[in-house]
């Protein structure tokens, strides 16, 4: 901070927690516990609307979610999906063949 050297502001006086001036905060990174505990509720809660069974849990919910509701599935999907695809062993991506095909208009 400017005008803050050695823990001294500018009228000499120890700079403290809690005496006006902001803490160190959050370290970066670092979730807020109360976001950390509502996603947590919010996959409990969804592996219980599931159900049990081999169909059931997380997964069963998602897929009635993704079936029932898919425009609100679809932008949850591309959130998880990865931002870059590569090719094999992480290399760039081969290109092999390009067939473009006449559609005749209906």
């Amino acid at each position: 901070m400017r005008g803050m050297e050695n823990g001294f502001n500018n009228d000499e006086k120890p700079v403290r927690v809690g005496d006006g001036t902001p803490g160190p905060g959050r370290p970066k990174g670092l979730p807020n516990k109360t976001t950390a505990l509502l996603k947590d509720a919010i996959i409990q809660a969804a592996i219980k609307a599931g159900g049990e069974g081999e169909d059931g849990g997380l997964v069963g919910y998602l897929v009635k979610q993704a079936n029932d509701y898919p425009k609100g599935f679809l932008p949850l999907l591309g959130k998880v999906l990865p931002m870059q695809i590569t090719g094999e062993d992480g290399g760039a991506i081969q290109i092999a063949k390009i067939e473009l095909v006449a559609v005749e208009p209906e």
